[in-house]
């Protein structure tokens, strides 16, 4: 409970049982519940539409739904992987079966095993990606950055977990060394924008490598012809992403299927016309015969190898769109056997014409089948490239959310999917990204080696942010985290060593792109975290409203007055300067604060956080807005109705509190003072938390009578619950209605627009982030304005500098 310390000064003492009303300032004390608190505590408990208990055919249809939009990346490695591995020719015959060996047991442990049983369980409220991990470890544990964090956020959390108790110790140290160490908030945030800014990277490469390893296949065309037709694909492919992912990845998702049965049919034919005993590389010996063989050629033809699994991440960032289980079932069942068939044929006709290495896929295909083939591969590589285009928008959605990534223009395209979202900005400029790489580098053996950097850092981060989740969330036996950190950090680091060895012809792209994209975000961020923190200590104080109530200068204007800023916990200064400058203030003034949740959605009825700011005459209300990182504000007139209708609903919430105290305290002092104390505690607690117990079971069944009336799967029993509810009272009443007529007479934005400088004894760095980098990004991305579409002609600015 809140209260302030006037209360403390005011209380009177009581002693032996003395008379109620000499308690009655004392009671003041229990009336100052917060009211954010009140509100927050109506939450439901529905989970989301992504764990594992949905009826089996729901998940045999997101099955099948999956396989269209998350596996045309990996689907389509079989196209270049052997011609990547073996760039110059194939030295010895058993070298072929190494190689499949290689392909055989990187698909089993990393994409199989790794994601599909693992990982994909330490998703964030169904929800998977590097941000995903980063918000699920903030949730439990304050390793943020921003200090915006309240309790009662942790109750919008659906995620749970079996905790062996046995292991809540060690988990409880790793997380208060995670909150006290400054090192290891900065270390995760900089992973999580380090995996992001790979992943984007992976955006850029996916549809450069994936469309020009499909239109190569035309035989008679020459190479410029080639990359001639592969821009003006992708450049196609860009253009219809405005219409939304649910149309442009649906309307080919059948190829994918098509696709997927095409290889692993073409496979078996090519295993067995050519050399069954290819399946001897199951014996993981030819892959060390492989090492032993090649030696330093071998361990940088790994570069090759990992593209194999290319496209893993996707089942994991994709997962908001599905489910585990059906993640599970559509690439066990489909995908992993077509992989292994599909390279297992081409390792057997390669056996048998090992100087075709350079094109494989193709030279093995049957003559009937080769137009039919190249047709289904073309579009599904463009599958591929939509699966990682979208997923990279959805990533980039993420990071704005959570303050990692300056405004962009985020637009839902799909009413079914909340996690379908296009950002024209992004669009735009992964096109040039795209066209500009094309024609840089030709051919797939050279975007392959900038290609391996990219996914392999991804996996690597994801490794260690799942690791931690183990450690802190789960709470798993200790041997299986050393088992599971040691051996896919030994793979991936193997992995990544030998993509290093192919920097200089075309590795050092990835990590230039991530290299600008860390510095953007993370200055981004950085600034972001100073600017809060400046809110923080500069808020006004609670005194300086009671003190503009009793201003006779300070003019109300009719209407709605709402003040946008970041800043949760308490009145932002901007406040205190707009009064300084315009002596007036709108009949009802909401100071407003948008708040991102680390979770994907924040359902309507409890995303709204209202409180009264004293004196509540004054009609001055502080409302944090709680967002899941794919939520929207809505249009301006929605977002208004929906503000005033939950505005009422909390009037009317806080009246109920106000009539079971006054009721409770009538019948307290309508009764005889027994005079029995409780042993060893003083009359005033005794009592004081009896008159708690008795409002707060009051307020518990009005706050359920309030519920069954606004709770949609309650229509029928309406009637029933309105006759249970009390009306508020007349004040009550007069307030619901005042802020309605103010409502009518019209809704003003005043948005914060402060502009952040560091101190003049910062140093140069400082200075250079702070004055340049972040002021640069400020003013040529989107104003506040244009991400939350506030109307220009009921908008007011409010300047401000804020010396970080």
């Amino acid at each position: 409970m809140a209260s302030s310390d006037s209360d403390h000064h005011t209380d009177q003492e009581v002693v032996n049982g003395g008379q109620l009303k000499d308690r009655k300032v004392s009671w003041a004390k229990l009336a100052r519940v917060d009211s954010l608190n009140l509100e927050a505590g109506k939450v439901s408990s529905t989970p989301e539409n992504h764990n594992s208990t949905a009826d089996w055919k729901t998940v045999l249809s997101l099955a099948f739904q999956s396989v269209g939009v998350i596996y045309g990346d990996i689907g389509t490695s079989p196209l270049y992987v052997f011609a990547s591995t073996f760039t110059d020719k194939i030295g010895h015959k058993d070298d072929i079966l190494g190689v499949l060996s290689l392909i055989i047991y990187t698909i089993i442990l990393v994409p199989m095993t790794k994601y599909v049983f693992i990982v994909l369980w330490a998703n964030n409220n169904g929800d998977g990606g590097a941000f995903a991990l980063y918000s699920l470890l903030c949730r439990y544990a304050k390793v943020s950055l921003i200090p915006n964090q309240e309790p009662e956020d942790r109750e919008l959390s659906h995620y749970s977990l079996d905790i062996p108790s046995n292991h809540i110790r060690r988990a409880q140290r790793i997380r208060h060394s995670l909150e006290k160490s400054k090192f290891a908030k900065f270390f995760l945030v900089f992973l999580a924008i380090l995996g992001t800014s790979m992943v984007i990277g992976d955006g850029v490469l996916t549809p450069c490598i994936s469309v020009l390893s499909a239109v190569s296949g035309i035989k008679p065309l020459g190479q410029e012809a080639v990359v001639g037709i592969s821009v003006a694909i992708l450049v196609a492919l860009f253009c219809a992403q405005r219409f939304g992912t649910d149309k442009v990845g649906y309307t080919f998702a059948p190829a994918i299927c098509i696709w997927f049965m095409f290889i692993s049919g073409i496979g078996l034919y090519n295993l067995f016309k050519y050399d069954v005993s290819v399946l001897r590389a199951f014996n993981p010996k030819y892959l060390i015969n492989y090492f032993q063989r090649n030696g330093k050629k071998g361990w940088i033809s790994l570069g090759g190898v990992f593209l194999c699994i290319t496209g893993s991440e996707a089942m994991f960032a994709d997962l908001g769109h599905f489910s585990v289980r059906s993640i599970q079932i559509s690439f066990s069942c489909l995908v992993f056997p077509a992989l292994l068939s599909a390279y297992s044929g081409q390792a057997a006709y390669l056996s048998k014409f090992p100087e075709n290495v350079s094109n494989t896929f193709y030279d093995s295909l049957p003559d009937p089948l080769y137009w039919p083939t190249f047709v289904v591969a073309v579009a599904a590589a463009i599958i591929a490239s939509q699966a990682m285009i979208s997923g990279t928008f959805s990533i980039v959605a993420q990071a704005q959310s959570i303050g990692c990534f300056p405004r962009v223009k985020v637009v839902h395209t799909s009413p079914k999917h909340g996690g379908q979202v296009y950002i024209p900005e992004l669009n735009y400029f992964l096109m040039i990204a795209c066209v500009i790489v094309i024609l840089s580098f030709k051919t797939t053996e050279k975007l392959g080696h900038a290609y391996g950097i990219a996914v392999v850092s991804a996996e690597i981060i994801t490794t260690h942010m799942v690791t931690l989740v183990m450690l802190v969330i789960w709470k798993t036996r200790i041997w299986w985290i050393t088992l599971f950190y040691g051996t896919y950090l030994f793979i991936e680091s193997t992995y990544f060593s030998a993509q290093l060895t192919k920097f200089t012809q075309g590795g050092y792209l990835p990590i230039a792109f991530s290299v600008v994209l860390v510095i953007i975000m993370g200055t981004w961020h950085y600034v972001q975290k100073l600017r809060y923190q400046f809110e923080l200590s500069n808020k006004v104080s609670s005194e300086y409203i009671r003190d503009l109530a009793n201003n006779p200068d300070i003019k109300r204007v009719r209407g709605i007055g709402l003040l946008y800023s970041e800043l949760v916990q308490g009145i932002p200064p901007i406040f205190h300067h707009f009064v300084s400058n315009i002596p007036s203030v709108h009949s009802v003034i909401v100071l407003v604060s948008i708040k991102s949740i680390p979770i994907s959605k924040v359902a309507l009825q409890e995303r709204f956080l209202f409180r009264h700011v004293e004196p509540r005459e004054y009609k001055v209300f502080r409302c944090v807005v709680r967002l899941g990182y794919k939520d929207q504000l809505g249009d301006t007139a929605n977002f208004e109705n929906q503000l005033v209708e939950q505005l009422n609903k909390f009037i009317r919430h806080e009246h109920y509190i106000l009539a079971a105290q006054e009721q409770v305290l009538a019948e307290r002092e309508t009764e005889p003072a027994s005079g029995q104390l409780v042993p060893g505690r003083s009359s005033k607690v005794h009592i004081e938390e009896d008159l708690q117990q008795q409002v707060d079971s009051r307020i518990s069944t009005s706050t359920r009578s309030i519920q069954s009336v606004h709770t949609p799967t309650a229509q029928s029993n309406r009637s029933s619950s309105r006759t249970q509810m009390v009306p508020p009272n007349a004040s009550g009443q007069e307030e619901m209605q005042f802020v309605e007529k103010a409502k009518e007479q019209g809704v003003f934005y005043l948005l914060a627009e402060a502009e952040v400088v560091a101190k003049k004894d910062s140093s140069f760095v400082k200075k250079a982030f702070v004055n340049y980098g972040y002021n640069f990004l400020r003013k040529n991305f989107r104003q506040g304005e244009k991400v939350m579409a506030i109307p220009q002609t009921r908008l007011l600015r409010v300047g401000m500098t804020y010396e970080v």
